[in-house]
């Protein structure tokens, strides 16, 4: 009889093995739990009744109601799922349960002594390379437009040739942020991801952690290189501080794409996961912390001969200059693109690598 393994965003369930995989790692699950959980992906889309899970997975031993609702929870634990905004395993009040996310069926591979399934297909989530090859993508579209604005408002104050090369200068320089702070915070978030598949926080730690390592050798050998070449460094422009909170704030961004499919609500939770980044651009604003723009000024300040000019920016807020409130707009917007362009490049991986 042909076995089949059943997969399901970076899960594999193997019911002739017995085994619950997240990518490699292995997930402890009892026997009657793991029974609930191959009932729901067997059905998947289904309804699944109490009393067929008390037929089926209990076979008739008398259980309280309670049994199943702790069993659910403790799938909905091992699954990463939220009852309230369930990604896998939905409730239907007072008759029972549903398994709502993609599967994907195949047959297992023929068992020729060893008893070993053979691994998952790599897909968006389950693998390390395409989710940071997605959010590296997402993070150069945000750092292109972010560069070609910036480069825009510089090229129209210069009063000489060479506005082509400043809008070029400046689109290098956004990418040189974007990208290496794109790869930090997303190769973080997947990394504590596949070290640590059940604990929700580590993914958004370790984004944390990877913007943070980013900025902080960003910043220090930028502050070097103008040091070496010029014989003086800008200010306190944006380092690892600024890359800790932001690379937190786009870690919850992924996080918040994850959870749900419908295109409706995956609209709603895009506008949602750049505003958050938006709100950390703009905290980071208001405590003297600058981003991109901030500490392109600072440079325009640090070498008075410079050609670099933003006080046009100035004019969108009513303000002379590049001013406070044109660092509290440039860093809001900044932190948003980054966000939502990070986590919806990954989101949009995912779903590609699932419908494959």
């Amino acid at each position: 009889m042909t076995q089949t393994v059943y997969h399901f965003d970076d899960f594999t369930l193997n019911i002739a093995q017995r085994q619950l995989r997240r990518g490699e790692h292995v997930l402890e699950l009892n026997a009657r739990y793991l029974d609930a959980l191959a009932l729901l992906v067997r059905e998947g889309g289904q309804l699944v009744s109490k009393e067929r899970f008390l037929a089926q997975v209990w076979q008739g031993i008398p259980v309280t109601d309670e049994a199943l609702t702790q069993c659910i929870k403790t799938l909905r634990k091992t699954l990463g799922d939220l009852a309230g905004s369930p990604r896998f395993i939905e409730t239907v009040p007072k008759h029972g349960y549903r398994f709502i996310a993609a599967v994907q069926a195949q047959p297992a591979a023929a068992d020729h002594g060893q008893g070993a399934a053979q691994p998952a297909p790599v897909t968006a989530s389950n693998g390390v390379l395409i989710p940071l090859a997605a959010g590296i993508l997402g993070g150069a579209v945000a750092g292109m437009l972010g560069g070609l604005a910036y480069g825009f408002v510089a090229a129209s104050q210069q009063q000489e040739a060479g506005a082509l090369s400043v809008l070029l200068v400046m689109l290098c320089l956004s990418l040189l942020v974007a990208v290496p702070g794109a790869a930090g915070v997303v190769g973080g978030f997947v990394l504590a991801r596949r070290l640590a598949p059940t604990a929700r926080g580590w993914p958004l730690l370790g984004a944390a952690f990877g913007g943070m390592l980013v900025g902080a050798l960003g910043k220090l050998i930028g502050v070097d290189a103008f040091a070496l070449l010029f014989g003086r460094a800008p200010g306190d422009i944006t380092g690892a501080f600024e890359g800790l909170l932001l690379g937190f704030a786009v870690g919850a961004a992924i996080w918040l794409l994850e959870r749900g499919d419908g295109h409706a609500l995956q609209a709603r939770r895009v506008a949602v996961a750049g505003l958050l980044c938006a709100a950390v651009g703009l905290l980071l604003a208001v405590l003297g912390r600058p981003l991109l723009g901030g500490s392109l000024e600072l440079l325009a300040q640090s070498f008075p001969s410079s050609r670099l000019q933003l006080d046009a920016l100035g004019a969108l807020v009513g303000e002379p200059g590049f001013g406070p409130r044109s660092q509290f707009l440039t860093a809001a917007v900044e932190a948003g693109l980054f966000g939502s362009c990070i986590a919806s490049a990954m989101q949009l991986a995912r779903r590609a690598a699932g419908n494959a």
